[in-house]
C-alpha cells in the first residue's frame, strides 16, 4: 500500500498480514478521491472502521484539514498507529480506538460537524450499517453539504437512503463497490 497523491505521494503504507483485514485497494481509493475531488481540500473527513488508515491519511495528503480515524481491531489499531506517526501526521489525524458505534454514541468524541464520512464495515455486518444510518440522521455529525460513502462487496445492493440522505450513485470495481450520498433534495440532514 501507498499513498497516492499530495504532499506524501509515493509513501508506504504498513499493511496487514493476513486476511484478518481487509484494506482499500490503491485502485478504489484512487476511484474514491476521484469522486470526491476538490471537496477534499480543506475539509473534514471521518473514516469509519479505519484499518491502516490509508482513507485518512491519503485526505490529509490531498489537502483535508483533519481526518478523525475510528477502529477498534488491536492490529489494525497498530497499523494505523504507525501509519499516522511515520507520516507525520499526528496533528491533523486524530485516531479513535474504540468501536464505531462507542465512537457514534460518544458526541462529545466527534470533532465534527465532517464533510465527508467514509465507512468500510465488515461486508457482512448489518448492525454495522444500521449505526451508520442513525448517525447520518443525527444532524450534529454531518455538515449540511456533506458526503456520505460506504464501501461495500458489489454483490451487496446499497439502501437507497441513509435516513435523510439520498444514494446519488454507486461505482463498481470487481467486487467492491463504492456508494456516494447527498443530502436528498428538500430533505434537511
Amino acid at each position: 500500500m501507498r499513498v497516492i497523491a499530495g504532499t506524501h505521494r509515493g509513501r508506504r503504507l504498513r499493511g496487514p498480514r493476513g486476511t484478518a483485514l481487509r484494506p482499500t485497494s490503491d485502485r478504489v481509493r484512487e476511484a474514491l478521491f476521484s469522486i470526491l475531488g476538490p471537496r477534499v481540500v480543506g475539509c473534514r473527513l471521518l473514516d469509519l472502521y479505519a484499518g491502516t488508515g490509508a482513507i485518512g491519511i491519503e485526505a490529509v495528503s490531498r489537502g483535508a484539514a483533519q481526518a478523525t480515524c475510528v477502529e477498534s481491531q488491536r492490529e489494525a489499531l497498530a497499523l494505523l498507529r504507525h501509519n499516522v506517526a511515520d507520516c507525520g501526521l499526528t496533528k491533523n489525524i486524530m485516531v479513535r480506538a474504540q468501536t464505531v458505534q462507542q465512537f457514534l454514541r460518544q458526541r462529545d468524541r466527534w470533532n465534527g460537524p465532517y464533510d465527508i464520512v467514509f465507512a468500510d464495515p465488515p461486508y457482512a455486518d448489518a448492525p454495522a450499517f444500521a449505526a451508520l444510518v442513525s448517525a447520518v440522521a443525527d444532524d450534529t455529525l454531518l455538515a449540511p453539504d456533506a458526503r456520505v460513502i460506504i464501501e461495500h462487496a458489489t454483490k451487496t445492493p446499497p439502501p437507497a437512503h441513509l435516513g435523510a440522505w439520498a444514494l446519488l450513485h454507486a461505482y463498481r470495481y470487481g467486487d467492491t463497490s463504492l456508494s456516494l450520498y447527498a443530502p436528498a433534495a428538500g430533505a434537511a440532514p
